[in-house]
């Protein structure tokens, strides 16, 4: 298979033209059997990588969906953003039936959503997921805790109708598999591939299986990353891997083929991780915030004629 390749930018558009991303996630909780705990647990740096990735892999404009309490402090790591707050209750749980309008509301122009990073599986995100799933507007790129969501869906092939891209890694993987009744072994060398086929073809959907090894699938078409990399095992880099999937699909078109766009995303993702691995000498020690500056130059690398394959920058 030829390697992935993406459009030229065109030199006269506007912000309006390479697409808004939604990001929907983030949450306060505390563990159902620790309700005496002192504190609650906060994630709020998964949306906030995954939009700001968004952003650098060249979308126009990014929305941040999060519980109204975070709202201040995120716009504060994503100053290029604009937010919307999910109602909460007191205790600062998502209002369940609240949520799908909400989700609604924000979606307004979106041309991607991308929905998990620090969402938790609490009632009210799994209200948000199921809405997310089930509209056929745009994609939808599903990571994370929103991938442990639909794990809890007794009707998930029933009710997943969107044009949707699942990031899972082997244990998420294996907790829809379940789910699903998929059987593959998502972790040798024969089995993977089977793997994220099985996923991608039981919803109809294209599957990211993460590892170190990546496989991309749409059930029919099927591509592996073999490009290894430990400084990628770090926290937060699958969150930017998220927002680079969504920025790329929102910007190329009403009806991307979501099958290139997560190739290229994984491509662009880890060439950003090959330059820091490069330019530091390390095999360890890599942030997720520093995979964004790297992204534009990964992504600006895949421009260019899909047929030739010559690079923009070549």
């Amino acid at each position: 298979m030829d390697a992935p390749r993406l459009p030229e930018r065109a030199v006269d558009g506007h912000k309006g033209v390479f697409g808004t991303v939604l990001v929907a996630g983030g949450c306060m909780y505390r563990a159902p059997d620790d309700d005496a705990a002192p504190m609650r647990t906060v994630m709020l740096g998964g949306p906030c990588l995954t939009g700001l990735a968004a952003l650098r892999s060249g979308a126009g404009l990014c929305r941040l969906l999060l519980p109204d309490p975070m709202v201040m402090s995120a716009l504060s790591i994503v100053a290029s953003a604009t937010a919307y707050g999910l109602p909460v209750t007191r205790a600062g749980d998502l209002v369940a039936h609240e949520a799908a309008a909400s989700l609604d509301h924000a979606l307004g122009d979106a041309a991607c959503l991308a929905i998990g990073p620090g969402l938790g599986t609490a009632p009210g995100a799994q209200a948000l997921v199921l809405r997310a799933v089930r509209q056929e507007r745009v994609p939808v790129v599903v990571d994370a805790d929103a991938l442990n969501c639909l794990a809890m869906m007794a009707d998930l092939h029933r009710d997943f109708r969107c044009r949707g891209i699942l990031t899972p890694h082997v244990g998420e993987y294996r907790r829809l598999a379940r789910a699903l009744g998929c059987d593959a072994e998502p972790t040798t060398e024969e089995g993977r591939i089977r793997a994220a086929e099985q996923l991608a073809q039981r919803l109809g959907c294209v599957v990211v299986l993460k590892s170190s090894v990546t496989v991309v699938s749409d059930g029919q078409r099927s591509w592996e990353h073999a490009g290894e990399n430990p400084v990628l095992a770090t926290g937060g880099s699958g969150d930017v891997l998220t927002g680079v999937i969504a920025g790329l699909a929102a910007q190329h078109g009403d009806a991307p083929d979501l099958f290139e766009v997560a190739r290229c995303g994984v491509e662009a993702h880890a060439r950003a991780g090959a330059r820091w691995r490069s330019e530091h000498g390390a095999s360890g020690g890599m942030l997720a915030t520093d995979l964004l500056d790297l992204l534009p130059g990964a992504v600006e690398g895949l421009r260019g004629d899909a047929r030739t394959g010559k690079s923009a920058k070549a």
